[in-house]
């Protein structure tokens, strides 16, 4: 599968990282495509460097790896992506009487916002549960890291889980794209433990059976 990856940030060169050995063809999708650390990312991960637009148009999935604050913008200047994946990885995070928090909350999630901003693909909100190391190497881990999903089109979500399972994840369905008004504040638990809890990034929530 080819997989675009719009935004080479934290999430999205961790997401590269994490691929590079899973047979996929990467394209990372940046507007400044002679960056030195664009280059780098591309020789280590093996992948190719082209325009959002560009790759988002070659790629059969796309991945959305943007702060909130840019994702609408962005998204409208894909073009017609009608028919493709799209993942949603971002948390719609803002500062809020000077705290970091959600800004959207029960009857809203940013999922729904980007499934309605591209009503003809098939948008996947997912990888917003964990920080970036855990995306690019979680080989340490004894337990293999829990990842949720939501969106409305079954096999768009099979795909999905197939590249969390190549990422190292453990994919679970959490039901259609409503279902990311649980996963957001899911995300957000982690950050508070990771960042304001003490607890660092090195770690991620599974699911143990017994």
């Amino acid at each position: 599968m080819e997989i675009a990856i719009i935004g080479v940030g934290n999430v999205g060169s961790a997401i590269a990282k994490g691929l590079r050995q899973s047979g996929h063809r990467l394209v990372l999708g940046a507007r400044s495509i002679h960056a030195p650390e664009l280059i780098d990312l591309a020789h280590t991960t093996g992948a190719r460097i082209a325009s959002p637009a560009q790759a988002a148009a070659e790629c059969d999935l796309i991945t959305l790896a943007l702060p909130w604050s840019a994702m609408e913008t962005a998204v409208r200047e894909l073009g017609d992506l009608a028919g493709k994946i799209v993942i949603d990885c971002t948390n719609p995070l803002g500062m809020v009487d000077g705290k970091l928090a959600l800004l959207l909350g029960h009857d809203r999630s940013g999922g729904e916002m980007v499934q309605g901003w591209l009503p003809a693909e098939r948008v996947v909100k997912t990888l917003n549960q964990v920080g970036a190391e855990i995306m690019a190497d979680n080989s340490h881990l004894p337990h293999r890291p829990l990842m949720f999903m939501a969106g409305n089109d079954e096999a768009a979500k099979q795909d999905v889980a197939s590249l969390l399972g190549a990422l190292g994840f453990d994919p679970h369905d959490a039901g259609d794209i409503t279902k990311a008004r649980l996963l957001e504040p899911f995300g957000m638990a982690w950050i508070n433990q990771a960042l304001f809890r003490g607890k660092g990034r090195g770690w991620a929530f599974a699911a143990v059976s017994g």
